[in-house]
């Protein structure tokens, strides 16, 4: 078997450790629950399965006009009455386009194809804001739902969805969350759908990361946990050498995005 691949025993081993996790996590910092936005994926869904066990969790649904799919704000919905959590949904745009007006003459927020990176991390900044304004008017915690493919690759907006208080999943690749997410009963219309953050129509987490999730995991798996080569990756993996130095550049010039800001030293 394929160390990516988990058996039943692993997985609910993996299912308790992540409830302690949040549990502990919770009663270390005194909080009164936590809060996790729900965007209607397999990481959110994980995340708010596990959380509800163990801890008071409260849920922020909050999608944006013409761009968020009807069936991602469905199916986040459907987690949070699932597990009965309270929900709120909150529409993003007006602050969206609050930010845009005051920010016309410095950035630069839109191309002729797609949204700009700009304002792609805007609005996953705006959630971030939303996530906190909840957590600290309620004592709570901001739940992340980032995996260990995202953040070893970079592929999450600093202070935007990277902007939380913990990351019970951040351990996980993402074809494990996968296998995690059908052992926990997610339903499968979330399982199945193509990951996607949601930033602009059409948008997909694979097409941005130009691998499939199971050879980007397996890619990442061999170079980072087992200190592979490049060109011994490439070759146990199937891809070209040339895949590979991208994946690491990746790597390489998000670790600023894994880290608290560096200190200068001074004396």
């Amino acid at each position: 078997m394929h160390p990516l691949v988990l058996s039943d025993e692993t997985l609910e081993a993996i299912a308790q450790k992540v409830k302690h996790f949040i549990e502990t996590s919770v009663r270390l910092a005194g909080a009164s629950g936590v809060v996790i936005a729900l965007s209607g994926g397999v990481d959110s869904s994980v995340v708010a399965s596990l959380a509800h066990d163990v801890v008071d969790t409260r849920a922020l649904i909050l999608p944006e006009k013409h761009i968020t799919p009807k069936a991602d704000v469905d199916d986040g919905k459907m987690i949070a009455q699932t597990y009965e959590m309270p929900f709120t949904v909150l529409v993003i745009d007006p602050l969206v386009e609050c930010f845009k007006v005051f920010g016309k003459d410095v950035a630069t927020w839109q191309t002729s194809e797609k949204v700009s990176i700009a304002e792609a991390n805007l609005k996953a900044r705006v959630r971030m804001v939303l996530a906190y304004l909840v957590a600290n008017s309620e004592h709570r915690l901001v739940l992340g739902t980032g995996n260990k493919t995202e953040l070893l690759t970079g592929y999450f907006t600093k202070c935007g969805d990277g902007g939380v208080d913990v990351l019970p999943i951040g351990g996980l690749y993402k074809t494990q969350v996968f296998q995690l997410a059908r052992y926990l009963n997610i339903p499968e219309s979330i399982v199945s759908k193509a990951p996607s953050a949601g930033l602009w129509v059409g948008q997909t987490d694979e097409d941005e990361l130009g691998l499939s999730y199971e050879l980007l995991d397996n890619l990442l798996f061999h170079l980072i946990d087992k200190k592979k080569s490049v060109k011994e990756t490439a070759d146990l993996v199937g891809v070209e050498v040339r895949q590979v130095e991208d994946i690491c550049n990746k790597v390489r010039t998000s670790k600023h995005k894994r880290h608290t800001p560096k200190v200068a030293t001074i004396c």
